[in-house]
Order: structure tokens, then sequence, then C-alpha cells
């Protein structure tokens, strides 16, 4: 296995041929670069399996004509909207998962893509969730509203045919509940994955003796440790850690 510098990491099968990579779509904001940068190199630093990793980047959907809808003033990043672009950018083919930047990893994505069943038009872990904070991040509104935080990572099956909806047009146009709640799917197109893999830090709960409950993938929803409110946070440390091995990668990869 090796890692490119675009970003993918390349597997070699028995017969000698390269493995096609599990597309990632990582929401992105300018606001929180190091944020991306810690989630992905969370994804690659633990993927045993090829894995393909790109922004989400709206300034860029909006040169190729791909998204033209104003920011509402309830919009807490540029990707609220964007990440339901995924299916239409990996080419309605395979499955593709989509994950919010504030992301931070601990297991091997392979763990993850082991749940894949294609019965299913998406798979999201399905939080039962009410904020108690009125802010979160950089001072950005917490809104409350049914299915919060199910489309902050999805597992899509972009081939399905239920997912053929999710055009430009359809994502510039309808509404957040429409699209948050993923009211273009019926509740059985929607498959389960164990809250791990979106573990919301400060509501979900390690349960002592009970390996089951730590969390294998950690959403700084409320806040991260990038922000300076956020920085004695619920696994701040995990995450300060993993910058700072970003920040020595790069630094060293400058120098040669």
């Amino acid at each position: 296995m090796s890692l490119s510098s675009n970003g993918k990491v390349h597997s070699v099968d028995a017969n000698g041929d390269v493995q096609k990579p599990f597309k990632i779509f990582v929401g992105y904001d300018p606001r929180e670069d190091i944020a991306y940068q810690v989630c992905r190199r969370s994804l690659l630093k633990r993927a045993s399996v090829p894995i393909e990793i790109s922004p989400i980047v709206q300034s860029d959907l909006r040169k190729e004509g791909l998204y033209w809808r104003e920011r509402g003033q309830l919009e807490s990043t540029e990707f609220s909207f964007t990440r339901f672009l995924t299916p239409y950018v990996a080419n309605y083919e395979g499955w593709a998962m989509f994950v919010d930047c504030d992301f931070l990893y601990l297991a091997d994505l392979k763990e993850l893509t082991d749940l894949i069943d294609d019965k299913y038009a998406i798979m999201c872990v399905q939080h039962d969730y009410t904020p108690k904070e009125t802010t979160k991040m950089d001072g950005a509104v917490q809104t409350i509203y049914p299915r919060k935080n199910w489309s902050s990572m999805v597992l899509y099956n972009c081939g399905h045919p239920k997912n053929k909806v999710l055009t430009p047009e359809v994502v510039n146009t309808q509404t957040g509940a429409f699209l948050h709640r993923f009211q273009w799917l019926e509740d059985d197109d929607i498959g389960t994955i164990p809250f791990v893999w979106n573990f919301l830090e400060g509501h979900n709960k390690v349960v002592e003796n009970d390996a089951t409950t730590f969390p294998k993938a950690i959403h700084y929803t409320r806040g991260g440790p990038w922000f300076d409110a956020w920085k004695n946070c619920d696994f701040a440390d995990l995450w300060l850690n993993e910058m700072e091995e970003y920040i020595k990668e790069a630094k060293k990869k400058a120098e040669n």
C-alpha cells in the first residue's frame, strides 16, 4: 500500500491490479482549514483499504456552475448544503462517504465500509440529539431540527436510483428540511451505523469497561480545539496530538 501526493491510498490485489479507491468527500470551510487537514490525515493514517479524499469546496463548485444557492443565516459552514452533491460528484457510481471536517478518525475505515449494505440508499448514525447550547463553533447559531447530525457523516449508495434525485438543481433549490432530513427517501431506505462512527463530543458517553462505546470517529460538533473557546473540550488532546503530527509532517515536507 502506498500514499500518493493527492490524498489517495492505493492497494494492489493478488493479481497485481490496483484496487479502485473508496471515495471520501470532506466538507471544507476556509475558516476551518486545519480541521480539514487533521480529519484527512486521521483517515489516511489508519486506512487499510484504498481511499481517495477530496474536499468539497463551495467556491470551486460555484466556478463550475454546480452551486449557486445564496447563503442563509442559519448556515454555520460553507458545506451546509454542498454536502448533498456527493452522489453527483461521484458520478452516481458505487459507494462514497461525505463527512464534516470536524471529525477525527481513530479507527480503520475498513471497519466502516465492511458495514455497507447495498439494499440501502444511504447509511448513517441515526442520532436522537437535541443540543443544549445556543451557539457552536465560532459563535454560529446552534439550530435544532429532526434528524440533527444525521447528514454530518453519510455513506451514499451513489448508484441507487433514488439518489439520482440529488442533482445540482435540487440541491440549490430544495429546503433544508428536505435535504437534511433525507426526505427524498423512505425510512426503509436509510441504514443504521453504530453511534461510535459519529461520536458526538459533549453528548455521547464512553461507558466504563464497555469497549463498544469508545469512539471510532469523534465529531466535535459543538466546536473543536482549533477554536480558542473549545480547547478544553472532551477528547481535545487526541485532536491536538494529531494536529501536531500533521504540522511536523507538513514542515518536513516543505523543507525537502
